[in-house]
Order: C-alpha cells, then structure tokens, then sequence
C-alpha cells in the first residue's frame, strides 16, 4: 500500500508541475529497465518476470538512488515474453483479424519485484520520450492494455493503479482469488484459473482418494494466503487439518527447520502446498537434506511444473507428486520463431542481449564497458552470429507450453477485442448516442468494454471468454512426477479438471498412469484414525479436530449400519442387535418349548406321575375289598388319586406356547386340581381323628361327619377355590404377554397372571389348607398303628410346604422360561411328595406284604400295641 500511494503521489506531482501555460512537460527522471520493443498502431504493454533477483541501491539521502540492478536471468520466462511478441506477429500477419491495423509492443521485465513492476507500470502508462509538447492529449495512449504482471501481489498493486485509468490488464498467472473482486480491480482479466478453482480440483483430489488429515504450506504472500484461507474453509467441511506452515517470502533458516520439523512430526501423510518454485525451492532442499520420505505431496500450479524442482536430486522425497497444471498448449511455428531471434543492440531491446550473453556465456563489446567491472578475462566476446540452433535450453523448448499458452490466449483476447470495436457500425455503437470508437484513436476504457464481451474459439479449439469476475473457463491438467529409464524426472499429465463440466465428472483421472511413492505403488493413506466399521460409532477426543476418535462399539439394542457414523440406532422393540451390532435382528422368542430338553424331561416326569398315579388307583379299585384299602376311606383315596392324575396333567399347561387358553387353563386347573387334593387330605385327616375318638366308651362322634359330610366338605373347600378363580379370570384373566425386561435379547413369551392379588389368593387358600392338614395331621401322629396313616399325611404335608415355601424365592429370581420351569417343577415334586408318602406304604403292603393285608392282622397289631 505505501507503494502505491508513493506511485499516487508522484503521479499527482508529475501533473502539479506540469506547465500550464503550454511549455513542454519534461520527464524528472528515467527508469533503467530491460525489456522488448517494436512499434505499432496500437501498442499493447507487458509484464514479464526474467531475471530473478535484484539488487536495490544504497539510500544515504545525500545522493540521488542508483538505478535497481536484476540477475540471474531465467531461459524459460524469457520465452513467455516472445512468446508475446510471436502471438503480435501473428495477428499482424492474419487479414481476418484486425486488417490494416498493426499492433506493436512494450514490454519490461519486473525482476520479481514490486517496487520494479510498479516502475515498469508507470513508464508503460506514461512515456519514456524525454520531452512531451503535445499536451492535447490527441491519440491514442502509449499502450491501451497490459500483458502481466505473472505475480498476484504484483498485480493487485498495479491494478489499483490502471483501474484509475481505466485500462486493462490481463494477467497470464496471477491466481489469487481476491482479484476475481470487480469492486475491487475493476480492469483486472485473466487467462488463468483463479486459486478458487484451484482450490476445488485439490480438494477434489482429496476426497477421490479419502484424504481427510493433511498439512498445508503456504507462502507468505497474497497468491499463498488468500489459497490457504479458500482452501481452509473448503477442506474442513471435509476433513481436519494437522499442521498449517507458512514459508517466509524471504528465506530464513530458522523457519525453514520448524517447519520441516511440524512435517516429519505430523501424521499426516498429505501435505498440500500453495508456493511459487522461487520461495518453496529453500524448503525442497532441507526436506531433501534431511531425508524425509513417505508423504505424498499436492502441488499448486504455481510449483507443480517447475524443472527447478522437479529434478533427480529431489525424487525419492517428491517422487509421485500429484499437482494441479495450468492447461498445456501447442503452439503452431512457435519453435521456428524462437531459433529467428538475433541480437539487437538497441536498448529498448536489451533483453535480447543479455538472452544472448546469457545462452553462449560471452559479452558483447557495446555492453562490456558499461558493466567491466564484472568481466572476467576468460568471458568470451559475442558476435552475434553464434548458432542459436546448436543450443537446447528452456528457452526453446516448447514441450510443455501451459502458462506461455496463457500469454498467447491474452495476447488473442486484446486482438478480438480490439478486432469487434473496430467493427462497431456507426449509430449501432456502445458508447454515448450509440457512437462507435475510433480504431485509431482507441483509448484503453473503450477496449476495456470490448474486452468483457470478448468470446472466439482458439486454433486448438478452446473457448476464449471471461466471465463476470474477469476469470476464464477453469480447465486443469493434473499431472504426477515420475522418474523415465534414464532416471530423470518427468512431468506426465495424468486426467483433467474441468469445473464448467456439466455432466458431474469434473475430475477425470487416469488410475493407471499415476506413480505413487509408496511401498508395492499403494495409494497415499492419510487419515487420523481408522474408519469407524459398522457396529460402532465414533467418539470425537476431547481437545482434537473431529477426524480424531476413537471407535466405541454400540452398545446391546443398538446398530450402526454405515462407516464413520456418529451415533448407533436403537433396534425396535421386537427387535436386537445381533452379536457385530451391525443389523436388528428379530429377537428370539423363548419359552418352555416341548422340543427343548427341559421340557422334554418335565413333559416326562409329568406323565409318568400321572400314569403312576392312575395305576395306583388301579391296584386300590382292584384292591378295594382288603381291610388296608377300607380301613384308609376308599372312596377319599380314589378321590385323593384322580386329583393327583390332574395334579400331574395340569403341568402339562405350563409347557408349550402360552395362548388365551392355556394361560387361564393352567392356573385354574392347578388351582383346583390341588384344592381338590388337599382337601381330601384333610378330610383323611379329620376322620382318622374322629374314628380314633370314636373307640373311646360313649363317643358318637363319627355320625356327625359321615361319608356325606365328607363328601361335602371336599366340595365346599373346591367350590371356593372355584369361585376364587372364576372371579380372578373374570376380572383380569391371565394373558399372553412378551416379556423383555429381565432379558433383552430375548422376548419371554409367558402367562401374564393378569392379577397378583387373585393369583396370591389361589396360592394363599392351598397354604391355608395344607398348613390346617399339616397341623392336624402332626397332632394326630402318636394315634396307634391301625391308625398310623396320620404319620404319612404328616410327612406328605411336610414336603408339600418345604417345596413350596422354597418355590417363592425360586421362582421370583428365575429369569425367563425357567420362571415356568420352577412352577412345574414345584407342582410335580409336590405331587409326587403327596403320591409317595400317603400310597408308597399301602401298596406296598397290599402288593408285597398280603398276609399283613387282613384284618387279623390289623387288628393284632392293635391290641400289640395297646
């Protein structure tokens, strides 16, 4: 900025002391500058960078400045400027394109320097004649356009300038995205991509390939900060950056080693890089040095064509380079016109005589004064007849013509601009009353509308347009550094981006053509932390970009089904996930399954109580007669053996799968079918008591409670639990209902009970009942011997009560089917308790033992007793 407001001020000075009264204006001063000149009706400007260095001049404030000195010349940017002068011949050759108008040239060389590019800027928008005496302005200006400046800072500073003139410039490689700003650098063009495109092709790049943690380097300049801002917002909704550099425009040591230290201590294995070859070449020789290997650099346009860096030296740590290109071009005659070039010795064109000094290292004798105190006794004398044909350098070499085929598109886009205004028809024209411009008087605004319009096709069939922004069509080559038989660095386009392509395929690139530097020629892996596989989320680390994670599996019920997801989904209720996570499956339906081995083996035991219990009825109705079958109630014992049977099928309720039915089936007939049980027990029980008090002298008890009343007794007690059941499945019967809580994975299919309160009740009246017969029976125990049946029902009642008080805490804490399991289990051994220890004895007896089986014998017993 203090530059361009130091051009400002000199210009205004320069018009304050002019002569107002119609002297002559007289230049203060003269600008020592290398350049290419030849005259024409139009003139058109040029900014080209050829030698590389500068020398400022001392400034002690007591003398006039030195002129800026420039070295180490440069083959290849020397071609970029005739190449200028190549595309101005051939439009002055060609009839269809600007006829009878012959356009000329002005151009300078900068130095890489702004203070020189903008001295070169001024002396290109003034004059360099000496004394100027018309001061009517009448003609054309010295040139109505400027070719350059190649660098971006350079450019936005001289743009800001010729904006004020309204003339425009079209720049061959400026590419920071800030002068696409209309607002801004309102005559700036360009036939290079702006960094914004550039930016998208690199990130394209990235993610074709899965990049998501990389470096970035950047110069410190407006062409590498304004690309590294663009290329930070794009990237990061992406993918994280691991470390961001920025390499100094003037090298320093100390920098260049912290910076090349973040790179070797990084992770990342892809390191992109916004640089110019200049400012990144001290950066390539420490990397180099140091022998760092294994990343996998991308080049910006700036760098990723360079034959300075793209050498042998360099490959083993920039070996597979992929970069993004300016669009390589032929150029037909090109090479034929470069080896025409002859010394000149006219100062104007002073760049063809340090070209020649420079290609056949000799001096020639009109400039060997001027600069004898660098010559050396061994420096040849030019001739200017030395073979330019003989020599092969960069100069002409036109192989990889990309950002010299810019110059010669800009040099065609003036041409057609200037070609349509000098068509304009009067009354028909742009300007104020539709007036035309004059083709020999054009000044530079009215190019300036022209050339906003301009749209051809090229000799290779490239449009040539600008849009709204003053860009071009953004069309890049890519390209990938690769080493040919001979060990030397090659550069090989490997596809192509096109950001105007309609079709969705922007980037288009050839997988078999890229040299990748890795082990076995694997593709670059640049990630910090391995994807996250299905059945497993990502967990962002606390204080670290959201590439780093780590990976936590879903938990039970939950799935992920993609890669990297951020959070695992909750199954639906029928369903889980599987033993991955990675799918809901249905869950597994459990219950006590006839085809499972528990319920195999209880549906057995069932049976056999039941078929046991049949034929023990069957021995007491074959045995009915015998005093051991009378003398125990008959009739109570068939009672007593047929509730057993249901006792025993009534667990078959329990196994299979639950349905309406066999939910109220089961507890209704276990209900029932064990009160019916019990109560012929107690009955038992109350007549062995009263038949023991009825021996006694005048003891009638017995009448009182007959076969009748015993038999309503065993009624009475059944028709309660009856009645306790129907109200219970009348108000909330038992249902089938899946149970998922005390299994997850599982769905338990089981028997609601529907009401605790009626289920307690139904348990409550059989413990009631037996603990009345456990009791009564315990105190009819010491009875005599015919009448010892009280003993067995004592120890049926008191296996009946062990097995059930220990069902209570058994079957609360079982999980699942084996909730039904331990119910079945508790009505079968209970059962088979009841059958063993009232029946075992009597059978044995009448089956093994008939002699006891008389009632001699019962009766002998007795009075032995007694």
């Amino acid at each position: 900025m203090k530059c361009i407001l130091h051009i400002s001020v000199l210009l205004c000075l320069t018009f304050i002391l002019s002569n107002t009264q119609g002297a002559p204006c007289k230049l203060q001063g003269k600008f020592e500058l290398s350049g290419l000149y030849k005259s024409g009706d139009i003139m058109l400007g040029g900014i080209f960078v050829v030698n590389f260095k500068t020398v400022p001049p001392e400034i002690d404030f007591r003398s006039k400045p030195v002129q800026w000195k420039c070295e180490s010349f440069e083959f290849s940017v020397f071609q970029k400027a005739q190449i200028m002068a190549f595309a101005i011949e051939e439009v002055n050759k060609r009839t269809d394109l600007l006829p009878n108008i012959t356009l000329g040239y002005q151009l300078y060389d900068n130095c890489v320097s702004l203070p020189v590019s903008l001295r070169v800027a001024t002396t290109l928008i003034s004059t360099m004649e000496d004394v100027v005496s018309d001061l009517s302005c009448n003609g054309p200006p010295p040139v109505v356009a400027i070719i350059g400046d190649p660098l971006s800072a350079h450019s936005i500073a001289i743009s800001r300038i010729l904006s004020l003139f309204q003339m425009p410039m079209v720049s061959y490689y400026a590419t920071c995205s800030c002068l696409s700003n209309k607002q801004e650098f309102p005559t700036f063009f360009r036939t290079v991509p702006s960094d914004a495109f550039q930016v998208k092709a690199v990130i394209q790049i990235i993610k074709r390939y899965g990049w998501t943690w990389v470096g970035a380097i950047a110069t410190d300049d407006d062409y590498g900060q304004y690309a590294i801002k663009i290329f930070l917002e794009e990237f990061q909704k992406y993918g994280c950056v691991s470390f961001i550099e920025t390499v100094p425009s003037v090298t320093e040591n100390n920098i260049i080693r912290r910076i090349v230290k973040s790179i070797k201590q990084s992770t990342a294995t892809v390191i992109v890089v916004f640089s110019s070859e200049e400012e990144l070449n001290p950066l390539i020789k420490e990397i180099v040095l140091q022998n760092i290997t294994g990343k996998q650099w991308i080049a910006s346009e700036a760098w990723s064509t360079s034959s300075v860096i793209a050498i042998k030296e360099n490959f083993v740590s920039f070996g597979g380079v992929v970069g993004i290109a300016i669009r390589r071009g032929e150029i037909p005659g090109l090479q034929d016109f470069l080896l025409q070039i002859r010394p000149d010795y006219d100062l104007r064109n002073n760049l063809i005589i340090q070209f020649w000094e420079k290609t056949f290292n000799c001096k020639f004798l009109e400039n060997e004064n001027t600069t004898n105190a660098s010559r050396n006794d061994s420096s040849k004398i030019c001739t200017g007849l030395e073979d330019i044909t003989s020599t092969y350098t960069a100069y002409n070499d036109v192989s990889e013509l990309r950002s010299a085929y810019n110059v010669h598109k800009a040099v065609y886009a003036l041409a057609h601009a200037l070609h349509n205004l000098m068509n304009c028809k009067d009354g028909y024209g742009p300007f104020e009353n539709n007036t035309c411009a004059n083709i020999r008087n054009v000044q530079s605004w009215q190019l300036l509308h022209y050339l906003k319009n301009v749209n051809f096709t090229n000799h290779l069939g490239e449009r040539v347009a600008f849009d709204e922004n003053g860009d071009p069509l953004a069309i890049y080559d890519i390209v990938n550094w690769q080493q040919d038989t001979n060990g030397a660095v090659k550069i090989k386009s490997i596809g192509l981006y096109d950001a105007s392509s309609t079709t969705g395929d922007e980037l288009i690139i050839n997988e078999e053509d890229i040299f990748w530097n890795f082990e076995y020629g694997l593709v670059a892996k640049s990630i910090c932390s391995e994807s996250c596989q299905p059945g497993t989320r990502k967990s962002t680390r606390k204080g670290e970009p959201f590439c780093c994670f780590d990976c936590i599996p879903c938990a039970d019920g939950e799935v992920s089904i993609a890669l990297d997801s951020t959070e695992c989904f909750k199954c639906p209720d029928d369903f889980w996930s599987n033993d991955r996570k990675t799918e809901c499956v249905l869950k597994e339906i459990e219950f006590l399954s006839y085809d499972d081995a528990m319920g195999v083996t209880l549906t057995t035991i069932s049976a056999f109580g039941a078929c046991l219990s049949l034929s023990v009825l069957i021995i007491f109705i074959h045995y009915r007669h015998t005093p051991v079958v009378k003398a125990n109630n008959s009739e109570l014992s068939f009672l007593l053996l047929v509730s057993l049977i249901l006792c025993f099928l009534c667990a078959l309720c329990f196994i299979g799968k639950p349905s309406n039915i066999t939910c109220i089936l089961r507890h209704v007939a276990f209900g029932i079918s064990f009160v019916l049980c019990i109560s012929c027990i107690l009955v038992k029980t109350i007549v062995v008591i009263m038949a023991f008090n009825a021996t006694l002298p005048g003891n009638n008890t017995m009448k009182w409670f007959g076969v009748t009343q015993q038999r309503g007794t065993v009624l009475i007690f059944t028709l309660i639990q009856s009645i306790v059941c129907t109200i219970w499945m009348a108000i909330t019967p038992s249902i089938p209902t899946k149970n998922t809580r005390y299994q997850m994975a599982k769905i338990i299919f089981e028997c609601d009970v529907g009401s605790v309160t009626g289920f307690s009740c139904l348990l409550g009246y059989i413990g009631l009942l037996a603990g009345a017969c456990f009791v009564l029976a315990f105190l009819a125990r010491n009875l005599p011997d015919n009448f010892n049946e009280a003993k067995f029902i004592t120890f049926s009642m008191l296996i009946f009560c062990a097995v059930w008080i220990t069902f209570i805490p058994a079957y609360i804490s079982s999980p699942g089917k084996h909730t039904v399991a331990v119910e079945v289990f508790a009505i079968l051994a209970s059962s088979y308790g009841l059958l063993f220890a009232i029946f075992s004895p009597k059978c044995y007896i009448i089956l093994f033992k008939p002699e006891l089986n008389t009632k001699k014998a019962l009766m002998g017993r007795a009075v032995t007793t007694k």
